[in-house]
């Protein structure tokens, strides 16, 4: 049986989504990205461990911060390009608001998920990882996409599929919903 979605309420002015887990599944297996990390990290002689977040937010103390997002950007391109669709992809051809993505992915994984998936003509605005200088759950990134489609946090929604995505709205001040809570 095939997964159908339910549409975000017209309250809302503009919608943000998450990319992985929300619009496309990523074809990425972090606990590959996350020791391709570590790698680097003894590359340069330095002990690592812990997760893949913690990691990166570690490489900026040791000047590998640029390595690392090019080793997770690597895996996301790739992960891309082997991505699937997800059922709440399937109602953005019909969406008549401003539509984004804001996703912990670098841009460019985005831009080419969408592209694979035809799913670019209806995104106004995409903001990734490294578009901006600071990463969900930080409120930047939200902020910056909702600022791109002519919108304000107030009438935003914002869909995604993790705990740090609705901290990330909660900080921004957008409405929030799961998209598992859109998913029947």
């Amino acid at each position: 049986m095939t997964a159908e979605a339910r549409r975000v309420d017209d309250d809302w002015a503009a919608i943000v989504y998450d990319l992985d887990g929300t619009l496309v599944d990523l074809a990425v297996d972090w606990n590959e990205v996350t020791a391709a990390a570590v790698a680097a990290f003894a590359d340069r002689g330095i002990d690592a461990d812990g997760g893949l977040w913690d990691l990166l937010e570690r490489a900026n103390r040791v000047d590998l911060r640029g390595r690392i997002e090019e080793v997770i950007c690597e895996h996301e391109r790739e992960g891309a390009r082997d991505s699937s669709r997800l059922a709440l992809a399937d109602g953005l051809a019909g969406e008549s608001r401003p539509v984004g993505v804001c996703s912990l992915n670098c841009e460019e994984a985005c831009r080419i998920a969408l592209e694979k998936h035809g799913l670019d003509p209806y995104v106004d605005a995409v903001v990734g990882r490294r578009s901006v200088g600071r990463h969900k759950p930080h409120p930047e990134p939200l902020l910056t996409t909702v600022e791109r489609l002519g919108a304000t946090p107030e009438t935003t929604m914002f869909v995604g599929d993790t705990d740090r995505d609705a901290i990330t709205a909660e900080r921004a001040g957008t409405g929030f919903v799961y998209v598992r809570d859109l998913i029947d």
